[in-house]
Formats: C-alpha cells, sequence, structure tokens
C-alpha cells in the first residue's frame, strides 16, 4: 500500500523510460557535482583577479561543499513531505541563481555568499534524485536506474576539471563559474517523473535548523586540517552544541524532522559508513592527482585529459552494478567498492610518489568504478531498509555522511598532504575503505550470498 503523497504517476513503473530518468537525473547530480570539480581549476586565475591568495581563493570550494553536505537531510524530509517536484525545481533554481551571481560578483566576498547560495541549491540534486528513482522503480529496474545515476554523474564530476579548463581557457574563470546553470536545462525533461505531493505533513522546522547546524560543525571538523584552528574550533563548538539538542529534540518529536526509525536503523547507519570511504577516495583523487600535475608543470586542461578515461568508465559501470546488487545484495556490493577505492588509493599513492601518470590514470579509473558501484548500493541498502514515508529523509542522511566523507578524502590530502606529501596521504586514505569493511559485518552476515533484497 503506497502512503498518501507518495502514490505514483500513471505513467510510472515502466522500465523503457527507467534508462532515460535516471541517465537525465544522473547528468543533473554530475553538473552539480562539477560546481566543485571545474570551479577548483578556476582558482589559480581567479584568486589575482580578485585580490586574494590561491589559499583564501580555495574556500569557494569549501563552502560549496559544506552547503551541499548540510542541506542534503533537508531536502531528503521535505520531500517526504510535499513530494520531489517541487523541492528539486527549488534547489536547481537556486544553484542557478549561485551560478550566475558568482560569474558576475564584483568581489570575493559576493563570490562566497553566490557559492553559499549555490550549494545549498544543488544539494538538492543528490538526494532527491536518488528518492525519485527509488519510488518510481522497483527490483532489478531499481537497481539498473540507480547505477545509470551513479555512472552518469561520475562521468560528468570526471570531466569538470577537462571542460573547466578549456572554459577557463577561452572564456575565463567567471565562466566556468556558471557552468552548473546547464542543470536548468534538464529539469523539462524529468518534471512527468517527479512525485508531485507528499504526506501533506508540517515540516519541523526548529529540527532541520538544530540537524543542519550540527552537520555544519561536523563538516568543518573534518576539514580543519586544510583550513586551520578557527574552523577546527567552530565546527567543535557547532558539534559538541549541537549533538545534545538535536537528541533531545528526536526524543520530543520522535517523528519529527529526523525521525527516530531512521537514526536507530542499523543498516541505514553501517551502509552510510561503509559507503563514505568511496567517495572520501574519489574526492581525495579529484583534488591530489591535479595538484601533483599542475604542480609538475601540466596545464589544466592537460589535467583533465589524464581524467578523461575514468568518465568512460563511469558509463560503462551500471551494466554490472545493478545485476551484481541483484545476486548477491547491497552490502556485499559496498563491500566490494570498499575494496577496490583501497586498492586504487594505494596505486595512487606510488603514482604521485613516481609522478607516473599511468598509475594516476589507473587509480582514478577504479575509483570510479568505487563510486559507481557503491553510490547505487547504498541507495538500495537505505531505501530498502526504512519505510517508504521516511524514505526521503533517510537517504538525505545517509547522502549527508556520504558527502561528510568527500569532505575527508579532500580534507585529508589538501591538510595532512602538506606534511608528509600527497604519496603519504593518499597511503593513509587506503585505510579508510577497509574500516568500512568493519562497518558492514553485521550486514554482511545478516545477508547471506545469492538472497535479493
Amino acid at each position: 500500500m503506497t502512503p498518501r503523497g507518495w502514490a505514483l504517476p500513471m505513467d510510472v513503473a515502466q522500465p523503457d523510460d527507467s534508462r532515460r530518468i535516471s541517465l537525465l537525473l544522473g547528468l543533473l547530480f554530475g553538473l552539480a557535482g562539477m560546481g566543485s570539480s571545474s570551479a577548483a581549476i578556476a582558482l589559480p586565475l581567479m584568486a589575482p583577479d580578485l585580490g586574494v591568495s590561491v589559499g583564501v581563493a580555495a574556500w569557494t570550494i569549501s563552502l560549496y561543499v559544506l552547503m551541499l553536505a548540510v542541506t542534503t537531510a533537508v531536502y531528503g524530509r521535505v520531500s517526504d513531505l510535499v513530494g520531489v517536484r517541487l523541492p528539486l525545481l527549488f534547489g536547481v533554481l537556486l544553484m542557478t541563481a549561485g551560478a550566475l551571481t558568482a560569474a558576475v560578483a564584483p568581489s570575493y566576498s559576493v563570490l562566497l555568499v553566490a557559492r553559499l547560495f549555490q550549494g545549498a541549491g544543488a544539494a538538492a540534486v543528490p538526494t532527491l534524485g536518488i528518492a525519485a528513482l527509488s519510488v518510481r522503480y522497483d527490483g532489478a529496474v531499481r537497481g539498473l536506474a540507480l547505477g545509470r545515476l551513479a555512472g552518469m554523474a561520475a562521468a560528468v564530476s570526471c570531466l569538470g576539471p577537462l571542460v573547466g579548463g578549456g572554459v577557463e581557457h577561452v572564456f575565463g574563470w567567471r565562466a566556468v563559474m556558471a557552468l552548473p546553470v546547464l542543470g536548468l536545462l534538464v529539469i523539462p525533461f524529468v518534471w512527468r517523473a517527479l512525485t508531485g505531493e507528499g504526506t501533506g505533513a508540517s515540516l519541523d522546522i526548529l529540527g532541520a535548523v538544530l540537524v543542519a547546524l550540527t552537520s555544519a560543525g561536523l563538516v568543518l571538523l573534518v576539514q580543519s586540517p586544510s583550513t586551520g584552528l578557527a574552523v577546527a574550533l567552530l565546527g567543535g563548538l557547532l558539534l559538541v552544541i549541537g549533538t545534545p539538542l538535536v537528541a533531545r529534540r528526536v526524543r520530543r518529536r520522535p517523528h519529527g524532522f529526523l525521525p527516530v526509525s531512521v537514526i536507530r536503523n542499523g543498516t541505514v547507519v553501517r551502509s552510510a559508513l561503509a559507503a563514505a570511504a568511496v567517495p572520501a577516495a574519489w574526492f581525495a583523487l579529484l583534488v591530489g592527482v591535479p595538484a601533483v600535475l599542475v604542480d609538475a608543470g601540466w596545464e589544466p586542461w592537460e589535467v583533465g585529459l589524464v581524467l578523461l578515461p575514468s568518465a568512460a568508465f563511469a558509463l560503462f559501470v551500471p551494466r554490472f552494478a545493478g545485476p551484481m546488487m541483484e545476486r548477491i545484495g547491497p552490502a556485499r556490493v559496498l563491500a566490494l567498492s570498499g575494496v577496490i577505492a583501497s586498492a586504487a588509493m594505494v596505486v595512487a599513492a606510488l603514482g604521485t610518489w613516481w609522478l607516473s601518470v599511468m598509475p594516476l590514470a589507473l587509480s582514478v579509473v577504479c575509483v570510479t568504478i568505487a563510486f559507481g558501484m557503491g553510490q547505487p548500493a547504498l541507495s538500495a541498502a537505505v531505501g530498502g531498509a526504512v519505510e517508504l514515508d521516511v524514505r526521503g529523509v533517510a537517504l538525505g542522511v545517509a547522502t549527508l555522511l556520504f558527502l561528510v566523507g568527500g569532505s575527508v578524502g579532500s580534507a585529508v590530502v589538501a591538510g595532512l598532504g602538506e606534511v608528509i606529501g600527497v604519496p603519504g596521504s593518499l597511503a593513509v586514505l587506503a585505510v579508510l575503505p577497509l574500516l568500512g569493511l568493519v562497518a558492514l559485518v553485521p550486514e554482511l552476515r545478516r545477508q547471506p550470498a545469492g538472497v535479493r533484497d
């Protein structure tokens, strides 16, 4: 029985449109991610133009990722209440407005504010795109759809440095800031596939604010190795104050913004923690590989060419990721993606140590494959572990932890890399996916091989 508000459109559950819808939502997801990967290439020209150092200009990336992470759960819960359609449209419009403002920003302070709004809008895309597919399709079709979304998103994000470098070379860094506006063109083609109604319940505003501030503290804390003591203190303060307040709010409003049924669900928490190690590896390479090659004298567009094979591989991952989930289950696919990510970090550490392009390109390909397997496996595990009326917020919480993993990866390379070098920092990150396997042990024991979710 489908809860009111999650009633499917008349044309739902037609498998023949799953490829088109999932690829379009993946394209939208990738354009949101390109807001980070392409903008990083523009920093060397942006900084002197606005009168700041490259290190200060990097805050345009950090704040974007911060807002992207902390508002994902908000969009997830809103979608439970009002459906996917309006929140996604609002998010894309906000992302577009932020990107256009960033492109014409007369000062660095205006640019920072624009990037904050852009990140807050882009956060709608990953959670709501996954939620839309989870509601619209079931079984093997859902697995394939989630895999295609992840593959397309990874491919477009990997193209970010190449596209950003080319656009910057021809039009300048301001045009790079405007690239995410292309996401607005995708909305008309997926509009009918989105649910337009929710449960009709009211949003727990105070709970949403407390969760957002506490999440911001967590993200700031993990980014502090590359951003300094002040950011660490602010993040720690928000986390220390916010955690007990969130816990109190959950006790008083067990069906509020953060339902107790979600945060006490072991499958949701364990799957998200294990999956977070994969974007940690992925973001580390998207930051570390360009840094090493540019320092060696490479041009930005040449760095983009090194990442090009990974974009091609990302499009083929869904061909086996979805069927694999049907055969062995999401937990085992998550475990396999962690092993691949760990091996890729070892190869990347050797490649940056030797300054050899082939191992670097291979490591990015492997991590892209791991991402294309891990992200849909996380969505399938979480979506299958909760009731339909809280699926949006459950996916939002899982996506939050997933993006925090990406923050950890970029922070380790940017911060620890300055102390022990990029090769050493990548070697350290090789341990994280293995720790994720420990978190997954209960799920692996609970789900025998060959059992389909």
